[in-house]
């Protein structure tokens, strides 16, 4: 297995899942790292890295600057092109390859979809509304150069992904601190969809469409039970219970968001999502629900 951008929470749990299972894991990434199995590259030139492609069993893309920052012009440039860069780059390694990756999982993400609010049905593959915004177009820019890819030989899979929860990285611990601290209550009105996925089923839904299904194209990478911004706080203010429970109105987030060099965008946006391909196709999830989920994080 090759992950390219894999040195992150995502690509760390990738990495000790199929380790498990008896792969042998080649991160390529741009920092430094020791060992035979951490590769160098730049994510946008062709290089020696491409070698660790020839007769992989599975490429996963998980290169991209991180969204977590003000949408500055610059920003934006960046956020851009280090996921079309590296897609294309990629595309071009795997289209030279004698033995290519048999299947190849390329990075996208839930927030594709437009703002859904209410009782709005949620977002399935098939019938999902794609919305508009600087956030929505990355997206579509990225799966249409994963899509213009010319890879015959590889089976290839966009992973649509919410936001995915563990207690080592991504989202949730920031979550977790600022809610232990009384900021627990919901964000704005509260009622913005959450569309989310403890991290164990992220791995677990890797694995199965890299190893138990023939099909691709885009799939959502998501739990089948979203819910309000509302009704996720108070789980994280049940298992914290602080002593303060503060408010968190639209203004106080911008805000904050300006303070800490990021986009209210990240927690406003109601992200309603459904995986029905996931689903149709015989997955299960080990939390489907966000009980659960929140509770094996937030235990010792």
């Amino acid at each position: 297995m090759v992950i390219a951008g894999g040195n992150g929470f995502l690509g760390s749990h990738l990495r000790r899942h199929f380790q498990a299972l008896g792969y042998r894991v080649v991160i390529i990434s741009r920092s430094e790292a020791a060992g035979p199995d951490n590769v160098r590259w730049d994510a946008h030139t062709p290089g020696p890295w491409a070698a660790e492609l020839e007769g992989a069993d599975v490429l996963v893309n998980m290169a991209g600057r991180t969204v977590d920052c003000r949408y500055t012009d610059s920003n934006r440039r960046e956020i851009m092109a280090s996921r079309v860069e590296s897609t294309r780059v990629l595309g071009a390694a795997v289209a030279a390859c004698l033995v290519p990756p048999k299947v190849w999982l390329n990075s996208s993400t839930a927030t594709i979809y437009a703002d859904t609010e209410g009782d709005q049905p949620a977002n399935t593959e098939a019938a999902g509304i794609i919305g508009t915004g600087f956030s929505v177009e990355v997206a579509k820019t990225w799966e249409a150069a994963f899509e213009a890819c010319a890879v015959p030989a590889t089976r290839k899979v966009a992973l649509r992904t919410s936001i995915v929860l563990g207690r080592d990285g991504g989202a949730f611990p920031v979550m977790a601190k600022l809610a232990g601290l009384g900021l627990c209550t919901p964000q704005g009105t509260g009622r913005q969809w959450v569309s989310w996925l403890h991290v164990e089923d992220f791995c677990r839904a890797v694995e199965f469409l890299a190893t138990q299904t023939t099909e691709g194209g885009a799939f959502n990478v998501c739990a089948p039970n979203p819910l309000p911004n509302r009704e996720f706080n108070g789980l994280l203010g049940q298992g914290l219970r602080p002593l303060l429970r503060l408010p968190q109105p639209k203004w106080l987030l911008e805000i904050g968001a300006l303070m800490l060099r990021t986009e209210t965008e990240l927690i406003l946006k109601s992200r309603k999502v459904y995986p029905q391909r996931l689903l149709d196709l015989g997955f299960t999830f080990h939390y489907p629900t966000c009980k659960p989920a929140i509770c094996s994080l937030l235990s010792t």
